[in-house]
């Protein structure tokens, strides 16, 4: 029986899909093989040695403390593209409400409440004030190609923009997902040369950090949009509120609000609306209960943010998992030891990324007694788990 810990309120057609005469789930269990969360901060937390796995109905991982994990040997995982249309359509919506100035048109509107019969005349007479460009026929730049980055471009390109799309890093799935109407751009500048919009679709890292600052704006056409509805941190914000005030930009529209920018009239702060329908909710839960099954029933790894991919389709009766640092002579320590123990090794996969790496084992035995403390005392090995195969 395995034990899942829940945080916070997860989709019900998540959790339904793990069968109850193998999975005890509640937000109260101690000692839990795995932990299921959305939002709630992880960081401080005292994780039971119990605990192999956490994972995240969503795509950001910042609220689980990720480096303590992998030291642990606690695998943790993602669910990306999970929410994918969710953002999709909030970022097509942002390129709308970028372009036309509906939002001051709405809350104008609403001013003449008192007006009474007046109201027609006065709205034939105010509106315009509130004019604004069609996206139809304008080039948008789209800065990274992931699951929603490659929603984003196809739409604009089906709404008649002209799409530029920038990722040095593509995988093959998105490419074959993408148009062969989006224009693939060499360099970031010369995609932010020819932009009369900017959307954002990269995660946060020590390299995407500040993408877009003082030098980055620049280089924009005069008035350009930016749309960010990824991570507050990949724009410079005190950078962009000056571009923003000198007029060098239109319009900056975040999901990420802070009170400098909601004291900048050019900006449109949306409160973290990207992934929240209850489609993205329910699609998120159920990848997230289909990565923690695979992994605990097979030790099978897919979407994890601190191992590798890893998966091995189980034809022996026992499976060994290790978890080890990514040092040399690794797997030939493991399989001596197995083999001093008369384990028949029947397949095995190693993958590795940076400082760890993950090893699949299946055998034709079990481990006879004292070979399992064996392995967890050779150097470099963080866990050892083992696996019968489940009838």
């Amino acid at each position: 029986m395995f034990r899942i810990r829940t945080i916070n309120k997860i989709s019900s057609d998540g959790l339904d899909l793990f069968p109850r005469d193998l999975y005890e789930v509640a937000s109260d269990l101690p000692n839990p093989d795995a932990i299921l969360v959305r939002s709630d901060s992880l960081h401080g937390i005292e994780f039971p040695q119990t605990l192999k796995a956490i994972a995240r109905a969503g795509a950001g991982v910042n609220n689980i403390p990720v480096a303590q994990c992998s030291e642990r040997g606690v695998v943790v995982f993602n669910t990306p593209g999970g929410n994918a249309n969710a953002v999709k359509e909030l970022t097509i919506a942002a390129l709308l409400l970028a372009s036309r100035t509906i939002l001051e048109g709405i809350a104008w509107v609403r001013s003449l409440k008192e007006k009474a019969d007046e109201v027609p005349e006065l709205v034939e007479k105010g509106k315009g004030r509130f004019t604004g460009p069609e996206i139809r026929g304008k080039t948008i730049g789209v800065i990274g190609l992931g699951a929603v980055g490659v929603m984003v471009a196809n739409d604009a390109a089906a709404l008649g923009m002209k799409v530029i799309g920038y990722d040095p890093y593509i995988s093959v799935e998105a490419a074959w997902n993408l148009s062969r109407h989006i224009e693939r751009a060499e360099t970031l500048e010369g995609l932010l040369a020819r932009a009369d919009y900017v959307t954002l679709h990269v995660p946060l890292s020590d390299t995407t950090k500040g993408l877009l600052d003082a030098e980055k704006f620049r280089i924009m056409k005069k008035g350009a949009r930016i749309i960010n509805l990824a991570r507050g941190g990949l724009v410079n914000e005190a950078e962009i509120i000056e571009a923003l005030v000198s007029e060098k930009l239109g319009v900056y529209v975040t999901d990420f609000p802070t009170a400098e920018l909601l004291a900048c009239p050019r900006t449109i702060c949306i409160p973290h609306l990207g992934a929240s329908t209850p489609e993205a909710e329910d699609n998120c839960a159920a990848m997230a209960v289909h990565q923690l099954m695979e992994f605990l029933e097979s030790g099978n790894i897919k979407n994890s943010v601190n191992f590798p991919r890893c998966r091995l389709e189980q034809r022996a009766p026992c499976r060994l998992l290790v978890v080890n640092r990514n040092i040399p002579n690794m797997v030939g320590q493991i399989t001596t030891i197995l083999a001093g123990a008369g384990i028949n090794i029947t397949d095995l996969i190693n993958h590795h990324r940076d400082e760890y790496a993950y090893n699949i084992i299946d055998t034709e035995q079990r481990l006879p007694p004292g070979v399992r403390e064996q392995l967890e005392k050779v150097e470099g090995i963080i866990r050892v788990r083992t696996i019968e195969q489940i009838e």
